[in-house]
């Protein structure tokens, strides 16, 4: 079941969500090994890379030399700041694809318009978009946009945004199935991809929420006819999760959860990539992942906090010598959330914000400035 979006065609219809702190370079060439699909950078600040603002920016938007397609997350909330930094990608050769984001909840970055303040301004939303596709059409590089279902139950946006989206000239479009207010608590809401994907129709609809494994994508395309899943949360410490998405998607018997002797071998070459990528932060910057790889297994708290504060890769080593190889995954422990489980809270919105929502006028520069996932 293959998946096209502008010239680039995906064997299997799935897409790794950006991911702050996650998605670098060494998680995404882990979990391409185990299957196809596009993986995402971490989102980038426009302005950042305009801007050349230091070493951790571009670390966070560097790929492999190996990696294909190369696949980038941009966050803007002025449309001339955002076609320059498409076009400076573009015509440097440095990107496949380039996904727009406007789902970010986060309080910092919607309290200054940005993320998924934006749709509440259609107006500023398709400046941004039509600025982006411009930028990148010359030189053949698809733009897609990932954006929620709106504010809150009373502001929903995804219709007009999905709308605009298509009009600008976007390749596809993601929707998470939650409001910005949901943030990422309670369930997805999957009737909200089924009524976007009959809303708009002449490029892909992909849906993102609570796909934990790989019969959870197989449900959401068949119950909202979406044409390809993005995939964030759910592949937290299980990175062969895309194998068995693969097999799903293929007809082929899902295979059963991995023991902690078969988890154990891949944790560590992650830690070890991360190492190689990041140098001597890398082994810091492993220490939140250990939680998730054995999250339902019974291993103990004692081992958990040891691992979750693990200083090399030694040290690492002796700690899972420690752990049985034979300890399997409970049932009903697989699709247990991983990740964010920030509760519902009011979205904070600029003062005045939802006033003139065809006002294109770009927020105060600093709203470009924040780093956050979304």
């Amino acid at each position: 079941m293959a998946l096209r979006i502008g010239p680039l065609t995906l064997d299997t219809p799935v897409v790794l969500a950006p991911m702050a702190g996650v998605t670098n370079g060494a998680f995404r060439a882990l979990c391409r090994e185990y299957g196809a699909g596009l993986y995402v950078s971490e989102m980038m600040m426009a302005r950042a890379l305009l801007n050349n603002d230091g070493l951790r920016s571009w670390q966070r938007a560097a790929f492999a030399p190996n990696e294909s397609p190369r696949s980038m997350q941009l966050y803007g909330t002025n449309a001339t700041v955002v076609g320059e930094a498409v076009r400076m990608l573009c015509a440097n050769g440095m990107v496949d694809h380039i996904d727009m984001n406007f789902g970010c909840p986060a309080p910092k970055v919607t309290r200054k318009g940005g993320g998924s303040a934006v749709p509440a301004r259609p107006g500023l939303l398709r400046a941004i978009v039509k600025a982006a596709v411009a930028a990148a059409t010359p030189y053949g590089i698809p733009v897609t946009i990932k954006f929620r279902i709106g504010i809150d139950d009373s502001l929903t946006t995804m219709l007009t945004t999905g709308r605009i989206g298509e009009d600008e000239g976007v390749a596809a479009i993601a929707l998470h199935a939650r409001t910005a207010e949901q943030r990422y608590s309670g369930h997805a809401k999957w009737e909200a991809i089924a009524e976007l994907k009959q809303h708009v129709t002449s490029i892909p609809v992909l849906g993102n929420g609570d796909i934990w494994d790989a019969h959870d994508a197989l449900d959401m395309m068949r119950k909202t006819g979406c044409d390809g899943v993005v995939v964030g949360r759910g592949c937290l410490g299980r990175p062969w999760l895309f194998r068995d998405l693969v097999d799903a998607f293929n007809g082929r018997p899902i295979r059963p959860a991995p023991t902690a002797g078969e988890i154990i071998p891949v944790m560590v070459d992650h830690a070890r990539r991360l190492v190689e990528w990041h140098g001597p932060h890398g082994i810091r910057d492993f220490r939140k992942h250990p939680g998730w790889y054995f999250t339902g297994y019974p291993i103990g708290g004692v081992l958990r906090k040891r691992m979750s504060s693990v200083n090399s890769l030694a040290e690492l080593d002796d700690i899972v010598s420690e752990i049985d190889p034979t300890i399997c995954l409970p049932v009903g422990q697989a699709t247990l959330p991983r990740g964010h489980t920030t509760p519902p809270r009011p979205v904070h919105l600029p003062d005045g914000w939802l006033d003139h929502p065809e006002d294109a006028t770009p927020p105060s520069p600093e709203a470009d400035e924040i780093v956050s996932g979304g």
